[in-house]
């Protein structure tokens, strides 16, 4: 008798996925390495889909609904595939006050999406975050990962059209 493997089969043969079961591997496919696993995931493709968490499940011996809920309940893990920039704006209590809703705003006026969607070029995903911690700065805005504080509509404007007018 064989004993039982406790790899899970990856849904592909995409080497990225080798990287996921090093990671559950490494804390021995135990479901406390949940988070772990999915930043490696997220990691490793950029975003965490519906065959990632259900992957991510079975390697961890999970119900799919406790990935699912961590999943979604950390604004860190994206469900799709994002754009080539990203633009994150904070909505916390001390940016709105200070005019986040005016910059999400323009904005959206600008690259022609809400919050949650990329643009049909893939170009700039448009995000939103209950708070991003850095409320002396008032109102943030993340641009590819960098923080720009005291942000307001005229200073973003620039930027962003530099990301969607790139003919």
């Amino acid at each position: 008798m064989q004993p039982i493997s406790t790899k899970p089969t990856p849904p592909s043969d995409d080497k990225r996925w080798r990287i996921v079961t090093a990671t559950m591997r490494r804390h021995g496919f135990r479901p406390d390495a949940l988070i772990e696993t999915l930043h490696s995931v997220q990691e490793a493709f950029g975003y965490v889909d519906d065959e990632a968490m259900r992957f991510v499940a079975r390697g961890l011996q999970l119900p799919p609904s406790r990935v699912y809920g961590a999943a979604t309940f950390y604004n860190y893990f994206m469900l799709k595939p994002q754009g080539e920039h990203t633009c994150v704006v904070c909505l916390g209590t001390a940016c709105y006050i200070k005019g986040a809703a005016e910059v999400l705003e323009q904005l959206q006026l600008l690259t022609g999406v809400k919050p949650g969607e990329t643009t049909p070029d893939k170009k700039v995903s448009l995000l939103s975050a209950r708070c991003m911690g850095a409320c002396g700065l008032a109102p943030v805005v993340v641009l590819d990962g960098e923080v720009n504080g005291m942000a307001s509509p005229e200073a973003l404007t620039a930027k962003v059209e530099e990301w969607t007018h790139h003919d």
